[in-house]
């Protein structure tokens, strides 16, 4: 059996859990906790101040097993999900493997777009050594290319795989598109 190193970044059986929800209605506003939110095709999520941009990133996402090790690079014992501004925090499934993929969360196709650094707020948060603590673990971010509910308890998995081609196609379509 011999797999090339693109059948194994394309090889994602594991489905992920969506643990925790939250949305930011306004820049430096506090996070507002949900337990569904309304993610809406190539703008983002109803009332998150990202809800109005067509950009890549409509929504935030970071894996719940990174919390404990941010926790733990900071010397606390828990962080709360809505200290790092992230929309979803997602576990049992790797995030970072979903880098050329669409996938579903509850009923909304999500677009892997990149990833999700911290930004300098992270040192006023968490104070010295914030920023640090989270580089690494900061999560993805994702456009939403089909419109529909997210739950708490949802499931996340693959749905499809984007191919390099169709990747660069699909750039040069939404350059037109904007033009």
């Amino acid at each position: 059996m011999s797999e090339s190193l693109q059948d194994l970044f394309d090889t994602l059986p594991q489905i992920g859990k969506l643990q925790w929800i939250g949305i930011r209605p306004e820049r430096k506003a506090p996070m507002i906790e949900l337990n569904s939110a309304e993610a809406i095709a190539g703008r983002g999520l109803v009332g998150d101040r990202y809800n109005s941009k067509n950009g890549r990133r409509q929504v935030t996402l970071i894996q719940g097993e990174h919390l404990t090790a941010i926790a733990s690079l900071l010397n606390k014992d828990q962080v709360a999900p809505a200290l790092l501004r992230r929309n979803l925090v997602v576990t049992g499934i790797n995030l970072i493997a979903l880098k050329d993929k669409q996938f579903r969360v509850g009923e909304a196709l999500l677009e892997y777009t990149g990833l999700c650094h911290p930004c300098s707020a992270m040192e006023a948060t968490f104070g010295a050594g914030g920023y640090n603590a989270i580089r690494g673990h900061g999560g993805i971010t994702a456009k939403i290319i089909e419109s529909g509910t997210l739950q708490i308890g949802n499931s996340v998995r693959v749905e499809a795989v984007m191919r390099k081609a169709q990747l660069r196609n699909d750039l040069e379509q939404t350059e037109l598109f904007q033009k």
